[in-house]
């Protein structure tokens, strides 16, 4: 008798086996290519502004520098994380709120924002960053800038007075800082440019522009790259700092309709069609398995690297040798390859020193985990709405994988500038 349950109890097993599977898998829904970004996003966002909403983010963070951090004050971690994540997360979050999921946590991170945004300037709130209290104070004052830059009506508009004002001076109050001769000139001119945009032209530095316009047109190189200063150095800093920066400066210019030696719009389509063959080269770093070369310092900044990528697609404005679907294609592998398997974030839920995972010996004597929330830059072409040929369309093959599995791929060479300017007087 128990000999035959026993056969009845494994045939039934037997039969119900895939029809409990087949349920299982059909609670276990396959994540849009749009969705996982969203998931990334809002990890990397919510321990930051939720904190900083309450005005608890320095009571709360886990804290990492690198272990030959220098001598400058340490609260500067702060302002590392919130300027270079809202960089990245203002194009998401500046679209118009909706019903779904993704909407209801895109709106509630601007909510956030919004708040934490007042807290930083808020010489009352137990988050008021350290401005002007080091140098670095400098490189992070441009990303909020560029956070505010990026997304205007949503992040800039719905402050209150007071707290514009506030910015507009501290701002202003980082002119003391002397950058040293390197990128550090884009921060500056990325500062005063807004300030041109956002409070008029006769409250912006315009010296700190025009020279950072000139030094970057020296130290351009050609086929995309700029040298970080009077020497070429092989690193990302043409994607972390130059392409981005450079181009939100002359935008600003227009838009401020700054009346000066400099053609900012001829300027300004020179520097987009030397953005768009740096994404060319970026694209083609990818390999099959989603990983890029390692290379020159920084590197903890993760998918920083593919900054200019991601810059071109959000603004539409890939060069023809680029389709959507390759380019999200190629940007989703690369975030399931650095944050599918490896341990990016610490217990505390924030960012950890790195690569692709805990790594700390990588940073430079200047990381700090702040630092590292540069990588949100590569989320930008959130900013596209859901309905966006770059999430609808089909994913195609990169060039890497076209390369190495014996298949036509397109040739590269050398772009050269096609637009001359010359002072308007």
């Amino acid at each position: 008798m128990k000999k035959a349950l026993l056969r009845i109890s494994l045939l039934l097993t037997a039969l119900l086996l895939p029809v409990t599977m087949q349920a299982k898998k059909k609670q276990e829904k396959v994540m849009t290519d749009r969705e996982y970004w969203c998931e990334q996003a809002w990890r990397m966002a919510q321990p930051v502004l939720e904190n900083m909403a309450k005005g608890e983010l320095q009571k709360n963070m886990k804290t990492e520098f690198s272990p030959s951090f220098d001598n400058r004050n340490r609260k500067v971690v702060y302002m590392e994380t919130f300027g270079r994540l809202m960089a990245g997360v203002a194009p998401w979050l500046s679209l118009p709120d909706d019903d779904t999921a993704e909407g209801k946590r895109r709106k509630q991170l601007r909510e956030w924002a919004l708040a934490a945004f007042k807290n930083s300037v808020d010489p009352q709130s137990p988050d008021y960053l350290c401005w002007g209290v080091s140098g670095q104070n400098l490189v992070d004052a441009a990303y909020i800038a560029e956070a505010f830059i990026r997304a205007y009506d949503a992040l800039w508009v719905p402050l209150d007075d007071v707290t514009k004002s506030r910015y507009i001076e501290e701002f202003k109050k980082l002119r003391r800082i002397e950058p040293p001769y390197t990128n550090w000139f884009l921060f500056s001119s990325t500062i005063e440019s807004f300030i041109a945009k956002a409070a008029g032209l006769g409250e912006y530095d315009d010296y700190r522009v025009m020279t950072t316009i000139r030094k970057v047109e020296e130290w351009y190189i050609g086929d995309g790259w700029y040298a970080d200063g009077p020497v070429f150095a092989f690193d990302y800093y043409s994607s972390y700092v130059f392409h981005a920066m450079y181009l939100e400066t002359l935008k600003n210019m227009i838009d401020a309709k700054a009346n000066t030696r400099i053609d900012y719009k001829k300027y300004y389509d020179r520097a987009l069609k030397r953005a768009q063959k740096m994404a060319i080269i970026l694209e083609r770093f990818i390999s099959p398995e989603g990983t890029f070369p390692v290379v020159g310092r920084s590197i903890p900044y993760r998918m920083a690297a593919m900054q200019p990528l991601a810059l071109m697609a959000w603004y539409q404005t890939l060069p023809k040798e680029l389709t959507n679907g390759q380019v999200r294609a190629a940007l989703t592998q690369v975030t399931h390859r650095m944050y599918d398997h490896q341990q990016n974030y610490n217990d505390g839920g924030f960012l950890t020193i790195g690569f692709c995972g805990s790594q700390p010996d990588v940073a430079d004597w200047y990381t700090n985990n702040g630092s590292l929330y540069l990588t949100s830059l590569s989320l930008m072409p959130l900013g596209l709405p859901a309905n966006h040929d770059f999430w609808t369309c089909p994913a195609e093959e990169w060039t890497q994988v076209k390369a190495w599995n014996g298949k036509p791929f397109p040739k590269d060479h050398r772009w050269g500038d096609d637009i001359q300017t010359k002072d308007k007087w």
